[in-house]
C-alpha cells in the first residue's frame, strides 16, 4: 500500500493587531485579527524534517506587523499586498492565503480620540494569491437581523415526529455570515462592502418571507444585481428561534406579543447565489 503526503498548509493564525492613524488630533482605528496560510514546495519537512524551505511563523508574523507600518487601508488591500510579497520573496512557497477580521469602532460623539466598539457585525475578507492567479471574498459575521412580522411558515412535510405547528406570522431572526468572491476589483473596496452590506439588510427587511431559504436567495441575488464584480455569494443563515409564550395557566392571552428566544437547537440555512456564466472559485473561503 502507497502512502503519500496530500495537500497542506501552514501559517501563524490569529495575529492581533490595532492600527491608529493620527490625522492631526483626530484619529482612526483599525482592529484585526490576521491569519497567514502559506503552501508550496513543503514536502521535505513534512518527511524528513528539513527546514530549509521554511518561512517560520514568527517571520510571517512580524511581516504582518511591519507592513502595517506603512498604512493599512482596506483590507482586501492590505491581503493583496501581503499575498504577493509571500509569494514573490520565497521561492518555495507557491500560494499564500491571508484571512482578516476586521472589528469595528464607533466614535464617541464628535470626540477625535474615544471610540466604542460598534457590534454590528464584524467584516472579513480572505485574499489567495497564488502562481495560478489571485482570488478576493469579502464578507461579515455576525450581523444579527430581526423581522418582527411578514414571515410565515406552513407548507411543509409532516410526518410521525412532527410537532410544530404551522404560523402564518411569526419573528424572523438571523445572524447573517455572508461571503462574497469578486470576479474584478472594485475602484474602492470599502464603498463595495457597504453596498453588499445594505443590499443584504435591504433584502432582508423587503421580503415577505415564506421560508428561510427564500430569503436567503433574495439577498443573494439582490447583492449580485447591484454589483456585476461579484461572482458568487455564500450564505449562512441561523435561524434564531422565537417561541410564543404559552401564558393561559395565568389567565393570559398571548396576542403575538411574549415570545422566549430559544439559543440552541436551531435551523442552519446555508446557500450559494452565483453567476452562471462566470466559473466558479477554487480557492479556500
Amino acid at each position: 500500500m502507497a502512502i503519500t503526503l496530500g495537500g497542506n498548509q501552514y501559517g501563524k493564525a490569529e495575529v492581533r493587531l490595532v492600527r491608529v492613524d493620527r490625522d492631526g488630533e483626530r484619529h482612526r482605528v483599525t482592529d484585526l485579527n490576521v491569519s497567514v496560510a502559506l503552501s508550496g514546495d513543503l514536502t521535505g519537512t513534512h518527511l524528513t524534517g528539513d527546514n530549509s524551505k521554511v518561512l517560520p511563523t514568527d517571520t510571517q508574523k512580524n511581516t504582518v506587523y511591519a507592513f502595517a507600518r506603512d498604512g493599512i487601508g482596506e483590507v482586501e488591500e492590505f491581503g493583496l499586498r501581503l499575498g504577493e510579497h509571500f509569494v514573490r520573496s520565497q521561492p518555495s512557497i507557491h500560494r499564500a492565503r491571508v484571512g482578516f477580521e476586521q472589528y469595528s469602532w464607533d466614535r464617541i460623539g464628535d470626540r477625535p480620540h474615544s471610540f466604542s466598539r460598534n457590534g454590528s457585525g464584524t467584516r472579513t475578507a480572505v485574499v489567495t494569491w497564488s502562481e495560478d492567479g489571485v482570488q478576493v471574498v469579502s464578507g461579515l459575521t455576525g450581523l444579527t437581523v430581526m423581522n418582527t412580522t411578514d414571515s410565515e411558515f406552513w407548507g411543509y412535510i409532516k410526518d410521525g415526529y412532527t410537532t410544530l405547528p404551522e404560523t402564518h406570522d411569526r419573528i424572523l431572526a438571523t445572524a447573517v455570515d455572508a461571503k462574497w468572491r469578486h470576479h474584478t476589483h472594485p475602484a474602492d473596496w470599502a464603498e463595495s462592502f457597504e453596498q453588499a452590506k445594505d443590499d443584504l439588510l435591504t433584502a432582508f427587511a423587503e421580503t415577505h418571507s415564506l421560508s428561510l431559504q427564500q430569503t436567503l436567495y433574495a439577498m443573494g441575488r439582490r447583492v449580485l444585481d447591484k454589483q456585476p464584480g461579484i461572482a458568487e455569494i455564500r450564505l449562512a443563515l441561523p435561524n434564531k428561534h422565537h417561541f410564543l409564550v404559552d401564558l393561559s395557566p395565568f389567565g393570559l392571552d398571548n396576542p403575538n406579543e411574549v415570545f422566549f428566544a430559544a439559543d440552541r437547537p436551531y435551523g442552519l440555512i446555508e446557500g450559494t447565489v452565483r453567476r452562471d456564466d462566470l466559473p466558479e472559485g477554487d480557492a479556500v473561503w
